[in-house]
């Protein structure tokens, strides 16, 4: 796999779908050349942001596919291939390997709650060992307030004791800086990334690799000037702060859905899958009265 491109910005896309609620992938395409060429160094398919766990096995590989067919540089692809089944993990991920993009992202099995670390370590590494291949490289997703399992540096330790280079990194998803801190100082040779837009700076500042994040979706060039240290990087640090305060209490997904929808002028892109409901038209206008505001017209993905 392509690892040695995994620094920087990288996009945790959102996933289009068509009137029929399946993903279109050519928005889906669009989007992510999109994103690159507003200085993004990347994006990862089918995490939290990209709905990953309303999707089939079947429809995330053919949405890869679909993507690399249409020309998004394999390189400056990550694919989340974590679900509650292993063997369905094991599908993801051998099929994100034989695609040869840069890294698979592994939310361990999630469903049954109440994990110690051991459990963890068994359960990754049940994943690993169905694949069973040196030339893998993962990124381990850690995202506690979602999916209830929790990547501590003993899992870590173990994981890379026995699996080597094949653990390539982690996302750190919960917010929680210091559980970032502890990872990195602890595994300084691995490529470390937040998901939480405002350590974007700070991370990059104390070496780590980068973030993995959804904001990037609608304010990727405000991410790609923190991310170069240009002049209105303060500037742009601020305004990310003032988005995420924006999103508040509001649901995420749809927020963030519908924050793209005003700003593409592409009303498709409010469309969710079930358990997620789109927000109300009143919810729309608010988002898209917000986000012209501070972030402006942006041409359609």
């Amino acid at each position: 796999m392509r690892s040695e491109l995994l620094r920087g910005l990288w996009v945790a896309s959102l996933t289009p779908l068509a009137a029929d609620g399946s993903i279109d992938t050519g928005v889906l395409a669009r989007h992510c050349r999109k994103l690159i060429e507003d200085g993004c160094d990347g994006v990862a398919l089918f995490g939290t942001t990209g709905e990953g766990q309303s999707f089939s096995v079947r429809e995330r590989i053919d949405a890869l596919e679909a993507v690399l067919k249409a020309g998004v540089p394999r390189e400056r692809i990550v694919v989340g291939t974590g679900c509650a089944a292993t063997t369905d993990a094991i599908e993801l991920t051998r099929h994100a390997l034989g695609t040869d993009i840069a890294a698979a992202m592994l939310l361990p099995p999630f469903f049954w709650k109440g994990q110690s670390p051991d459990d963890v370590t068994a359960s990754v590494s049940a994943v690993l060992d169905g694949v069973a291949d040196p030339s893998l490289r993962v990124i381990l997703y850690h995202i506690p307030q979602v999916s209830a399992v929790s990547i501590e540096i003993p899992t870590i330790a173990a994981l890379r004791k026995r699996f080597g280079a094949v653990i390539a990194g982690i996302k750190d998803s919960s917010a929680d800086f210091t559980h970032f801190d502890r990872a990195f100082t602890a595994f300084p040779e691995m490529l470390h990334f937040v998901g939480a837009e405002p350590q974007f700076g700070r991370v990059l500042e104390i070496g780590g690799a980068g973030t993995i994040c959804g904001l990037g979706n609608v304010a990727p060039r405000l991410m790609a000037q923190i991310k170069e240290k240009r002049g209105g990087a303060a500037a742009a640090q601020r305004d990310i702060e003032a988005l995420c305060r924006f999103f508040g209490d509001r649901s995420f997904l749809p927020t963030v859905k519908a924050m793209l929808a005003a700003l593409s002028g592409d009303a498709g892109w409010r469309r969710t899958r079930a358990p997620m409901r789109p927000v109300s038209d009143s919810a729309a206008a608010e988002i898209a009265a917000f986000a012209q505001g501070l972030l402006g017209a942006r041409k359609a993905a």
